[in-house]
């Protein structure tokens, strides 16, 4: 089942390349990727300065969101539980808000190489805030639907927050953070992979040590303590994985909602098992999948220009949210 999903990410990743304003043909895709003959160089440079950066993105934001969410359902026992839901990419885009717009002054030149190493730290802080609050929440509140809700109300606090700051925020900072909020694959240059690359790693070694801890606590914290589980490290570990995979995507790309949410449902369900061994694997593939495809529609001839990111994954996302509800058994 996973070697045939990596097949589909192949064939929707060669897709991809090839839809866009410019059409390029598959034989001039293979030449310019797999041959050392020379195709035409205009196709040479879309195909390596902004087709393959924006593939690498998507399939790198997808499998990283993805699992962030397999962690948090895991760990908050909360079908729902997901960076976006519970306001962790808000406490990223609050921390990237008072960057760009709170010290715009400060640090006018925030894509550059040194301005990239503060949005991510910036969205690394934010999302760690808000995760350690609702961990601590979590603590006191038994009720994992009351936990989902005050997450909930946390994200609409700390969107509330940076409306303000958008208030405040001069018209050329404000432009370029609106249209980080929407989401977008295509801002990503090689110099950003340097910072992404290193931590997305960093969080998926973390989920894969973390996966036995993992698999003891879907029967609950009580039954994990009995099996050796060291609940505050495990904890720990957890929450740095998915401050990195969430943060560091949200920094970049802004804050892509629904995948996190409907992606570890989709694996669970496609290959039927309960166990992180192969959930997290499963889950970033098909993830990678569902941002490659959401890419895909995005720029799909006839549209105008590209549509948001945020808007395809919504699309896709929402009903399948709506089913989780409504199906008893996912709570």
């Amino acid at each position: 089942m996973l070697t045939a999903s990596i097949i589909f990410l192949v064939l929707f990743s060669f897709i991809d390349i090839i839809l866009g304003s410019v059409i390029i043909p598959f034989k001039d895709i293979l030449k310019s990727i797999f041959s050392s003959q020379e195709i035409e160089s205009a196709y040479n440079t879309i195909i390596f300065d902004f087709k393959l950066p924006k593939l690498y993105t998507a399939i790198i934001a997808g499998a990283s969101l993805s699992v962030a969410g397999l962690l948090m359902q895991t760990v908050f026992r909360n079908p729902l539980a997901g960076p976006y839901v519970l306001g962790i990419s808000s406490g990223a885009s609050l921390g990237v808000a008072i960057l760009l717009l709170g010290f715009a002054g400060i640090l006018p030149e925030t894509y550059n190489l040194t301005g990239s190493w503060a949005t991510a730290i910036a969205a690394w802080i934010g999302a760690g805030l808000v995760l350690i609050l609702i961990f601590l929440i979590s603590l006191r509140v038994s009720n994992v639907i009351t936990v989902l809700i005050i997450g909930v109300l946390i994200g609409s606090a700390i969107s509330s927050l940076v409306n303000l700051l958008q208030y405040i925020g001069s018209a050329e900072k404000l432009k370029t953070f609106i249209l980080w909020t929407m989401g977008s694959l295509g801002g990503v240059t090689k110099e950003h992979f340097y910072i992404i690359i290193p931590a997305i790693s960093a969080g998926f070694i973390l989920a894969i040590f973390s996966i036995k801890q993992l698999d003891s606590l879907i029967l609950g914290e009580n039954y994990a303590k009995t099996m050796g589980v060291n609940l505050l490290i495990t904890r720990i570990s957890v929450f740095t994985a998915t401050t990195l995979l969430a943060g560091t995507v949200t920094a970049f790309c802004g804050p892509i909602g629904f995948v996190g949410i409907i992606v570890p449902h989709l694996a669970r369900l496609i290959f039927d098992t309960a166990s992180h061994k192969i959930l997290i694997p499963a889950s970033a593939i098909i993830g990678a999948i569902m941002l490659v495809v959401s890419d895909i529609i995005s720029q799909l001839p006839g549209l105008t220009g590209t549509v948001p990111i945020n808007s395809v994954t919504a699309i896709l996302g929402i009903p399948i949210v709506i089913k989780i509800i409504l199906d008893k058994k996912g709570f």
